[in-house]
């Protein structure tokens, strides 16, 4: 027994040590002691656990054969969830909480492509540690019995001993106890980092079967019949809408001039308009796309609920145009099952389709788990537009390039070296890629004639996080490193000298911008973006949720920002106009009263959308 639980708690701890390590910053004493007593608080109530039950066992075969296969199976169970709690916070900079696990278990699909991101050294390490599991105590025991001679004890069966295992059972119950207690505390902030992670399991499972949605009775959508009308400045111009995968604005040469990963998103955007504190609603793909097809914000839950029937609780963009008598398509370089685009497309309204597996691959670089290099759009591109480019049409062409897990390097167009560091140089040419083709593509129109009479909409779905906040990727980055994002429309003829949107702005302007550009008004219903071709209130006030339910919801007013964590951290207060980087928490110059105040709003906020998608 204790052959297998010594180097458990070894392991356990060790990787725990590697977590904060991989915090960065200098963390004293009491800190580390904080984060790493729950880990030693349930290795040693877990200990005491197994001690007990095998007291009241060693008397009878049978029954301690049976413990000891329990045993080893718990064990295996909790090195397993250990070693991937571990390394899906090297890969994310989140803590594995309940609601990944249930996604996991609904849709595998939505995981399961990750795992071909993961290193063979974490493979490895699983593997080794489940070997030993498996082998190592049989091989130490007997290993300890030659060294001190076979049968020293007696080997008769001992009588159990009940009153002692009830004293180990109460102290074990303690010590899991003060295991649940002391991880209020840690050097990240976070009560789910620093708790041991099967806790962290249970207390998230237990926090989110019972949470308090407060969502309402079913509310209708103010779009939910939503139609256009032509009027007298009506143009049936062509709408192409380019997302921009993972693309945040300060990796883009727009947003940030000493970084030349897109030269000619740069050059575009001298004769377009550009929306300077552009943001998403969401930092996750489907999410984002929801917004931007449909103007409206998305289902604030973990699955895409939008991808089901009936779905979406308002006309989207291409069901519109449509109905105007647009032809529609959508095009994706990464496969159909992820996120369930194909669902989504439907819902979108868009008529033809072409995902990954309609394409050929064989001549292109596969640059993360589920696409490929966006080149090999152009073909199925151009043979569509030559067959409906004589009709007002609106097309969606979905990059990937730019998603975790970076394989940008060793493409056909060559590699830059943008920084010193790793993975963030990889992503950087994964810019760079995207912005190659966002010249292939334009000239594509050009040589097919479509150009000039096409309104180019370029967006970033979210953005990425590299550690700035201790965050890897997108889902909870909610951070501007996460959520601010690109924004630009360059139409020929429009904003020839440039233009720009210097107000807050997200992706529910995209629609209501576009159907003005075209001339058309909405009647019989209302979408809650505004039309960048003016400059957005400015007493606007942009808000946000994370991807995984019940994380973080923020907002945003002017250039303070709110962030509220659901009492896993201590809410957070940011000036973005002195701390644009979010590094200083003014949290504690606020009066309880208006920390209460911005997160009501933000609760009331979420129990509104919810209340809007429990009727669709």
């Amino acid at each position: 027994m204790f052959s297998l639980l010594g180097p458990f708690i070894v392991y356990d701890l060790a990787l725990k040590a590697s977590a904060v390590a991989s915090l960065g910053g200098d963390h004293g004493l009491g800190s580390l002691l904080g984060v790493m007593s729950p880990n030693a608080f349930f290795d040693l109530g877990y200990t005491l656990f197994w001690v007990g039950l095998f007291t009241m066992t060693r008397g009878g075969a049978l029954q301690r054969r049976a413990v000891v296969v329990l045993f080893y199976a718990a064990t295996m169970l909790l090195v397993t969830m250990t070693t991937c709690a571990y390394q899906y916070y090297q890969e994310t900079g989140t803590t594995l909480d309940y609601s990944v696990v249930a996604l996991f278990l609904a849709s595998p699909g939505e995981i399961l492509t990750m795992f071909q991101s993961v290193s063979v050294l974490a493979w490895a390490l699983l593997a080794l540690a489940l070997s030993y599991t498996v082998l190592g105590p049989s091989l130490v025991t007997r290993a300890i019995e030659r060294w001190r001679g076979r049968g020293s004890p007696d080997g008769r069966p001992q009588a159990p001993s009940f009153l002692l295992a009830g004293g180990l059972f109460l102290l074990a119950l303690g010590f899991g106890s003060l295991s649940l207690l002391i991880s209020t505390a840690s050097a990240a902030g976070s009560k789910s980092f620093a708790s041991e992670p099967l806790v962290n399991l249970v207390v998230t499972g237990v926090e989110d079967s019972g949470a308090d949605e407060n969502v309402g009775p079913p509310v209708e959508n103010p779009a939910a019949h939503a139609r256009l009308t032509p009027t007298p400045q009506t143009q049936k111009r062509n709408v192409v809408l380019i997302h921009l995968e993972s693309t945040r604005a300060e990796s883009v040469t727009p947003y940030n001039e000493s970084l030349k990963t897109t030269p000619f998103l740069d050059e575009l955007a001298k004769e377009s308009l550009l929306a300077e504190r552009d943001y998403t609603t969401v930092p996750h793909t489907s999410k984002a796309s929801v917004s931007v097809n449909c103007g409206v914000y998305p289902h604030l839950v973990t699955s895409s609920t939008e991808a089901l029937p009936n779905g979406i609780p308002a006309p989207c963009l291409a069901g519109l145009l449509k109905d105007q008598g647009y032809n529609t398509v959508f095009f994706q370089s990464s496969t159909k099952r992820f996120e369930n685009f194909q669902g989504l497309v439907k819902n979108f309204g868009y008529d033809d389709y072409y995902p990954l597996e309609t394409m050929d691959e064989k001549d292109f670089k596969k640059t993360n788990y589920f696409g490929y290099e966006e080149d090999m759009m152009l073909g199925p591109s151009e043979e569509w537009l030559k067959d409906h480019g004589d009709q007002p049409f609106m097309a969606e062409y979905l990059l990937g390039t730019g998603h975790h897990d970076y394989q940008c390097l060793g493409t056909s167009h060559g590699d830059e070296d943008f920084s010193n560091e790793e993975p963030l140089n990889s992503y950087l040419n994964c810019m760079r890629l995207q912005d190659i083709f966002v010249k292939n593509l334009i000239d594509q129109y050009k040589e097919l004639g479509l150009y000039e009479n096409t309104i180019f909409v370029l967006y970033g779905d979210h953005g990425e996080g590299f550690g700035e906040h201790g965050l890897l990727g997108h889902n909870n980055t909610i951070y501007e490193e996460g959520l601010r994002i690109p924004f630009i429309i360059h139409a020929p003829g429009w904003f020839e000298n440039g233009a720009r949107v210097k107000g807050l702005s997200n992706l529910t302007d995209v629609l209501p911008t576009v159907l003005e550009m075209l001339g058309y008004e909405v009647e019989n219903g209302e979408y809650p973006g505004y039309s960048l071709l003016r400059e957005p209130p400015e007493d606007r006030r942009l808000t946000f949720s994370c991807w995984f339910e019940n994380s973080c919801l923020a907002s945003i007013e002017g250039t303070e920002k709110y962030i509220y964590h659901y009492g896993d951290r201590p809410d957070e207060v940011f000036d973005l106009s002195k701390d644009p980087s979010e590094q200083e928490n003014l949290a504690y110059i606020h009066p309880d009263e208006e920390m209460d105040g911005w997160r009501n709003d933000l609760l009331s906020w979420r129990s509104g959308i919810e209340a809007q998608y429990v009727e669709a």
